[in-house]
């Protein structure tokens, strides 16, 4: 049984109609004789949707008991097991009391589908998920129940149901919607004009949105035209921070209002481990960008602003989404920060959103590994205390005597500095030049670089002693700090491997797009060769100048023998090539599956032949041996001596002949077509001709009578090639006659539409259900319980492959009112008229 069809009555606000709407639907199915019932319908109280429940099957609800209260929910048990055609399930974003089936209703909506069951609901705008900030601006009421995207997104049919504002507050007036003492508060907050032209522009955009979505996957399928306009493709900086999911569900938004809008969600991890956001938090935001239909991305690089900038052009992204730093106002002294700086970098071909939040200037708020590895700029203030220290702080104790303690107390205070700041060389430098210093100016003798006391002598010795061990204590924590940091990266990234072994991903480009992200390349290539003296040649490759060999590439990894990942774009460091090792072993294993993947493909593509090999001999030994029996039958009887027959014997005898030869002359073609078909052997001769001088010739093997043509004149010609559309229509006119009853002739009628031209064969049949409509395109597929007699079940399928050999398309659709119909596609040629065309048809008018 195949999965149930989702019908959705959208509406801007509670009170539009939408649930009337629906159940006025299921008025009109079940008078067409659809079994229909009411799952569940909350009419609240309104009069009106009360009484469109009379004459519906409703299905008893559930009772639960939860915190000593009652309430009713969908039985879903009992829908199931009642199964009926069509269910009419109200509030698709209800949660459903703790202790029923499923959490949400919408949850429950999904195992009716799976069931077969085609089920209609509702669902207000602003109950998606994407949507819940802006209603809260808009409303001031965040919306609790929610239903995901996706979930809407992926209906059947969704249907407006709108009503302007003054309309809606006529009908809150009137008391149609809502009791009369809850009018008045309704009017004022909720149901203001304000609001409900807002969440009604909201829903109209959507729903504008989704038909643009529908005519793109239509015209795609159809071949109308080229893909719409340049994609949208908007990238979100996250920090991993709580207001990630305001600047996802923002970016989903804007990608909403553009067809084919894509949002990719990045994170960027340093090298050094110097800032780590919250796993959990990002685990959160990863589920949610992915449920909104977007991507989650995570880079690692240095500098943010350049690693985000480089990844947004690396996948022609058009916008960038930032949140309003998080920093407090005296922490921009240490820089613009990131928005401001992506925001000068971005240049004209990247648009830059910076969306505010309520974590605006309330501090980072995410967790610093202190005593990471030393930065550059760390390392020059360290030398510039390390050196310039001793000099000040020995200018001012030229004015201040304090002692000789003091003042070695005093140089130590800033070689300690220069040791937090600077690491080990720095300190080092400055223990040396400011015992120089000590030496000189305050130990006796003064000025001069002796030492006349012994106990100095010690006391300078320890000075720099103590200087030495702080400095080589703060670069040992550093550098562990720094491995342990790289070892967590690492560990990372090996986890994603292994965890793509487990998920079975064969994507042999996404695992080196994963790789040019990591390091940061231009481009990623899998090379490979027979042996050691042949070629090169490129498994798989992303970006822009991939190189064609290793010895061309800026890093190259060998995989065994005569395989190797090669990298352009930087080189990297030694420490990198352990986990690059990693990449590379891990795409041997892709590129081996994805063979693996496509010998088992050709296994099946053999193993489909030799299906077809004996259903052919089948169909010989069987479809074809009844008329040669007729036929040798009628030509023994003539043959024969013993009976005298007569004149209309003999017309009999002869008839049957001629009706047995004509059966076979049609078998053995189509038997002949679809081996020519499997074999790849049909190579359309494709020129320009009109209809009326194919399609006529195709309904030569109908009785006359049986079928009726409708060809305006004034269709464009095609572009096919006559003997397989002639084929074709062929087979789908006898087809049609052979299913359609004797006093209703098919129609065989045409018409233009945009670069195409569809033939439509229209019979009056018992049709066919939508599961079996393209399985009766299949090789030896009758219908039902069709005799054997009535063919061997191949002209539906080489009418098909015919139709895509000419470039066009062939499906079966209801006829309205019962029956089946033929759309039979193919490309159309327009052309401009002559001179001479042009100027009769304007003497003409």
């Amino acid at each position: 049984m195949g999965r149930g069809k989702l019908r959705i009555y959208l509406g801007a606000a509670p009170g539009v109609g939408k649930t009337y709407a629906m159940l006025s639907e299921a008025h009109r199915r079940v008078e067409r004789g659809t079994d229909c019932v009411v799952a569940f319908v909350e009419h609240h109280n309104r009069p009106r949707t009360e009484v469109m429940l009379h004459g519906l099957e409703q299905v008893p609800r559930k009772h639960l008991d939860y915190r000593g209260s009652a309430f009713t929910e969908m039985d879903v048990d009992a829908v199931l097991l009642r199964a009926p055609a069509v269910a009419l399930v109200d509030e698709l974003a209800h949660t459903n009391v703790p202790g029923s089936r499923n959490a949400k209703r919408w949850q429950d909506v999904e195992e009716l589908l799976a069931a077969g069951i085609d089920v209609v609901s509702t669902v207000n705008i602003q109950h998606l998920e994407s949507l819940g900030d802006v209603v809260e601006s808009i409303t001031g009421v965040r919306q609790r129940e929610t239903v995901p995207d996706e979930v809407v997104r992926r209906a059947d049919q969704i249907e407006l149901v709108d009503m302007s504002p003054q309309a809606l507050r006529r009908r809150m007036a009137h008391g149609n919607i809502y009791k009369s003492d809850k009018v008045d508060a309704a009017l004022s907050n909720y149901f203001r004009p304000g609001n409900l032209t807002a969440l009604r522009e909201l829903a109209l955009l959507w729903v504008a949105d989704r038909v643009d979505e529908y005519l793109t996957e239509y015209r795609s399928e159809h071949r109308v035209s080229k893909i719409w306009g340049s994609r949208e493709r908007i990238v979100v900086g996250l920090t991993g921070g709580p207001e990630g999911r305001t600047l996802i569900r923002r970016a989903a938004r804007l990608a909403e209002k553009g067809a084919g809008g894509e949002v990719m969600a990045v994170y960027i991890a340093r090298s050094d481990g110097l800032t780590s956001a919250s796993p959990k938090e990002l685990a959160v935001q990863r589920t949610l960008v992915e449920d909104l239909g977007g991507t989650f991305h995570h880079v690692v690089g240095d500098d943010i602003p350049v690693a985000l900038l480089d990844f947004a052009r690396g996948v022609n992204a058009t916008q960038i989404v930032l949140g309003s730093s998080r920093r407090k106002t005296w922490q921009y002294v240490f820089g613009p920060g990131v928005g401001a700086t992506v925001a000068r970098e971005s240049g004209p071909d990247l648009d830059v959103h910076i969306v505010t939040h309520d974590e605006v200037a309330k501090g980072r708020g995410l967790p610093v590994a202190r005593g990471a590895r030393l930065g550059r700029s760390r390392i020059i203030w360290g030398w510039v205390v390390g050196v310039g220290g001793p000099v000040v702080l020995a200018l001012l104790l030229n004015t201040i005597d304090l002692g000789l303690a003091n003042d070695m107390l005093l140089f130590l205070t800033v070689t300690v500095a220069a040791a937090l700041l600077g690491g080990l060389f720095p300190a080092l430098a400055s223990a040396a030049f400011g015992s120089l210093l000590l030496n000189y100016f305050y130990t006796p003798p003064l000025h001069r670089l002796t030492i006349a006391d012994p106990k100095n002598i010690v006391a300078i010795a320890i000075f720099v002693g103590v200087a030495v061990s702080v400095a080589s204590v703060v670069d040992l924590a550093a550098r562990r700090t720094h491995q342990a940091a790289r070892l967590r990266a690492e560990s990372e990234i090996l986890s994603f491997l292994a965890g793509s072994v487990l998920r079975g991903e064969t994507s042999l480009e996404a695992l080196l797009e994963r790789v040019r992200e990591t390091f940061g390349m231009e481009s990623v290539a899998l090379l490979e060769r027979a042996g050691d003296v042949d070629p090169w040649t490129c498994a798989g490759s992303v970006g822009p100048r991939s190189p064609k060999r290793p010895e061309d590439a800026d890093v190259d990894m060998p995989v065994g023998d005569h395989m190797a990942l090669a990298l352009s774009g930087r080189v990297l460091p030694a420490s990198d090539r352990r986990v690059l090792a990693a990449f590379a072993a891990q795409a041997a294993v892709v590129l081996d599956r994805q063979r693996l993947q496509h010998e088992a493909d050709q296994a099946k593509e053999l193993a489909e032949g030799n299906r077809i090999r004996t259903a052919l001999l089948a169909a010989v030994s069987h479809d074809l041996r009844t008329p040669l029996a007729a036929i040798k039958a009628a030509v023994s009887s003539l043959r024969s001596d013993d009976v005298a027959w007569s004149e209309e014997d003999q017309a009999e005898f002869l008839e049957a002949i001629e009706e047995g030869a004509d059966r076979l002359d049609h078998l053995v073609g189509n038997l002949l077509d679809m081996s020519r078909l499997q074999t790849g052997t049909v190579t359309p001769l494709i020129r320009e001709i009109d209809l009326d001088e194919v399609v006529p010739m195709a309904l030569g093997g109908v009785p006359e009578g049986s079928a009726e043509l409708d060809i305006p004149e004034t269709l464009p010609m095609v572009a096919v090639d006559p003997g397989l559309l002639e084929r074709a229509v062929a087979n789908l006119v006898e087809n049609a006659v052979k299913y359609s009853p004797v006093d209703e002739p098919v129609l065989v009628s045409a018409s233009a539409m945009a670069n195409r031209v569809e033939v439509r064969v229209v019979d009056r049949g018992p049709g066919v259900p939508d599961e079996a409509k393209d399985r009766i395109f299949a090789p030896f597929q009758r219908y039902g319980d069709a005799p054997r007699g009535a063919g061997v079940g191949l002209g539906l399928a080489v009418a098909r492959g015919f139709a895509e050999a000419m470039g066009g398309t062939l499906n079966a659709e209801d006829t309205p009112g019962g029956g089946l119909t033929m759309v039979l596609t193919v490309r159309a040629v327009h052309r401009l008229p002559d001179l001479a065309t042009a100027t009769a048809e304007r003497q003409a008018s």
